[in-house]
This record gives C-alpha cells, structure tokens and sequence, in this order.
C-alpha cells in the first residue's frame, strides 16, 4: 500500500535524470562548434571533389567518409579546446558567457580531455584511414589555431591574417584525402577561403567590438583606428577575391560561363563589404555576416560544376 505514492516522485526523479543527461550530451555537442563545423565540412568536401575531378576517374565513397570524418574530429577538438583556453574571457564577453565551460557547465578538465581525446582520434583516423598528408595538414591547422592564433587575438590584429592560414586548410585536407598530394590548383582553391574569411570575421569583430574589447581581445585596434582596420580588411581581401575565385576555373580551362558566374557572385559580395566599410553599422556588418555564409557554397558549388 505504501509503494503507490512513491511512483510518480520515482517518475519524475527519472524524468529529470532524463533531461540533465540530454542537457550534458547538447553543451558537450556545442562545445564542438557545429555551426563552424558544417562549413568546414562543405569546403573539404568541395576540396575532395574537385582533386576527383582532376586526377581521379572513379568516386570512393569510403574514402570521402573517412576523410570527412576525421576531419570533423579535428575540427570538433579544436573547438572544444579553444573553448577550454579562451573560457575565463568567453565568461566576460555577452556572446559567449554562455558556453558550456565559460558558465560552468562543463568543468575545465572535462572540456580538456575532450578536446584532446576527439583530436587525437581525429588525427590517427586521417592518418589510419585516409592517407598522412591529410593528418599533418589536420594537425599543422588545429596547432597554429590554437597556440598561434588564439594567444595572438589578444596581443595584435594581425591574429586575423594569422587565423586565416589554418582557416583556409579544409580544402587542402579534402584534396589531399582524394589525391594523396597537392598542385598549383589546390593552393588556388585555399586562396579563396584564405581571403574569405577577412570579409566574414570583420563582419563578427565590428558587430561584438564592445563584448571583444571588454574581453582584452585585440581582434580590432583600440581607438579612432579600428573602423579603418575593419574597412581595410574587410574590403581589400573581398576585392582580390573577385579574381582569386576564378583562378582555379582558368587552371582547369573551364568554360567562360562559370568564370563570369563567379565573378559577378564575387562582386556582390564585395558590395557587401564596401557598404560595412563606409557605414559602419551592426546592420551592414550583420548583412555582410549573413552574405559571406550565402556566398562560399555557392562559389564552390560553381567551382565545382565548372569542372564537370
């Protein structure tokens, strides 16, 4: 008689158990950065595709998992582990104060541990799976992101041009996970998102600067300069890309038709990032944001039918 009342307070303890487990598994989730994650999958994707098309007759699917896999690992433990370095200034910062190690979440070492055991495996698996040239690119980039680039974005803003080096690997990780080696056409493809992500971080800098500079981050000069920091960068990468995105279709000999897709894609693009620059607002700097993630797919994706 007496077990009947303690059904539903057993219920609910499991119900809430439930749910603090689901909750665990979705900061452990974020802590990988999927919203980055999807767009390095796209580009080493695209960097795969690309090297099949040039050299390689047939389609290795196994091969195409495995290297996005790997990659994915990489990528994951690298977020995880910025995360881990960057937790006492995220906790200072509006947009990330809220991130699972920053709130507290998931503790310090946890955070660690994670990081390195999905970086590891993600690495052997490139290097077991894939080919070693996939692995040490994978590696080359999650080191100098993490203890170049992210030490530097509070020391100087030249932590831009030294992120955008590792930034632009994925392609070069897909085109080596297809080819086992890389050409002249493989480094065209890097130069694009090398010079994409000026544009696109300049878009995120001018939006949070307050949330940066409370936090110490140098990622803009302090001052009456950083507007012009930001309009420079933003718009001197955006205008060289316009012939950067097509450098690769003239290497393959590809149709004029693409070529000029690209350009004129490229060139709004570049619209975007002038109007940033001369109105320096949360709006332009958001609808520039919102552009340069429109805008890379789709220049691959061209880039792509440009070769079939």
């Amino acid at each position: 008689m007496v077990s009947q009342p303690t059904a539903l307070p057993l219920r609910l303890e499991h119900s809430a158990g439930s749910e603090a487990g689901l909750a665990t598994l979705s900061d452990y989730w974020s802590l990988t950065k999927p919203e980055v994650n999807l767009l390095i999958l796209i580009t080493t994707l695209a960097g795969f595709r690309l090297a099949l098309l040039s050299s390689i007759p047939h389609f290795p699917v196994l091969l195409l998992i495995n290297t996005l896999l790997g990659t994915l690992l990489v990528a994951s433990g690298t977020g995880t582990l910025n995360q881990f370095i960057e937790r006492q200034f995220d906790a200072q910062m509006r947009r990330t104060t809220r991130r699972p190690v920053a709130s507290g979440r998931i503790t310090a070492s946890n955070a660690l541990w994670f990081g390195i055991a999905l970086s590891c495996l993600g690495c052997l698996y490139l290097l077991l799976t894939v080919n070693a040239l996939s692995s040490l690119l994978a590696l080359i980039t999650l080191l100098s992101y993490l203890f170049l680039y992210t030490p530097l974005k509070r020391k100087t803003p030249l932590c831009t041009l030294v992120g955008a080096l590792p930034g632009a690997m994925p392609p070069l990780i897909g085109w080596a996970g297809a080819a086992g080696r890389l050409n002249l056409e493989a480094w065209s493809v890097y130069i694009i998102l090398f010079l994409w992500q000026f544009p696109h971080f300049m878009a995120i800098a001018w939006m949070y600067r307050e949330d940066y500079a409370r936090a110490g981050y140098f990622v803009l000069p302090r001052g009456n300069s950083k507007g012009e920091v930001m309009a420079l960068q933003s718009v001197l990468p955006s205008l060289l890309l316009v012939p950067a995105a097509i450098i690769p279709m003239f290497l393959a000999h590809s149709h004029a038709a693409y070529r000029a897709s690209n350009v004129l894609l490229s060139s709004v693009f570049l619209l975007f990032a002038m109007r940033l620059a001369f109105q320096r607002s949360n709006v332009t700097a958001k609808r520039l944001l919102f552009a340069s993630i429109i805008y890379l797919p789709i220049a691959f994706f061209i880039l792509l039918l440009s070769k079939i």
